[in-house]
């Protein structure tokens, strides 16, 4: 069965942007390309689940003409993986996108019995809380990037049961950021 990964930048008070929704504060690691981050996130998976807002932020996103090869790749591989959004406002965006706006632990569910690799939830707080208060998520990957914010979206609101963690790994590195990845105990 495929797995459902929520895999996020967050800072060290856990906030997922800014108080103006910036990313400004995302700590660039010098050693690390953007591409090789991205070719690393997705390397196993072939959907990505968006909320409204990631999706409408992100999700048609493309490689800046100056580019370099590498992150070119990597948002030509971004955008060939299937993709679901889940709102209850938006209505068929004509760029492939599958829209799911009711049932949706049944429909994850179904999506998650077909053979396949893994999903990436690419969403912010308000997608990730449904997730997790339907006991959807199976991992969660965050990078804790060595900034505390003090004001901003926090990832984890309004969650309404107690999630016991499993740590699978953690990598640091040498600009500071931390990537921890844990099993999510689901009742």
């Amino acid at each position: 069965m495929r797995s459902i990964i929520l895999n996020l930048a967050v800072s060290f008070d856990g906030m997922i942007e800014g108080p103006d929704g910036e990313l400004d504060w995302i700590v660039k690691d010098e050693k690390m390309d953007f591409g090789d981050i991205l070719n690393e996130i997705l390397s196993d998976k072939d959907i990505i689940f968006y909320g409204r807002v990631a999706y409408e932020k992100f999700g048609q996103q493309q490689a800046g003409e100056n580019a370099s090869p590498k992150i070119k790749e990597a948002f030509r591989l971004l955008n060939s993986k299937t993709k679901y959004v889940f709102s209850q406002t938006m209505k068929n965006d004509h760029t492939g996108a599958i829209i799911i706006s009711t049932g949706i632990r049944e429909k994850v569910q179904e999506i998650k019995q077909q053979p396949g690799k893994n999903i990436w939830l690419y969403g912010g707080a308000k997608i990730a809380t449904t997730f997790f208060n339907l006991d959807l998520i199976d991992e969660i990957r965050l990078a804790i990037h060595p900034v505390i914010l003090g004001k901003g979206k926090p990832l984890f609101q309004h969650i309404e049961h107690r999630k016991r963690l499993i740590l699978l790994s953690s990598r640091d590195y040498p600009s500071g950021v931390t990537l921890v990845k844990y099993k999510v105990e689901n009742r």
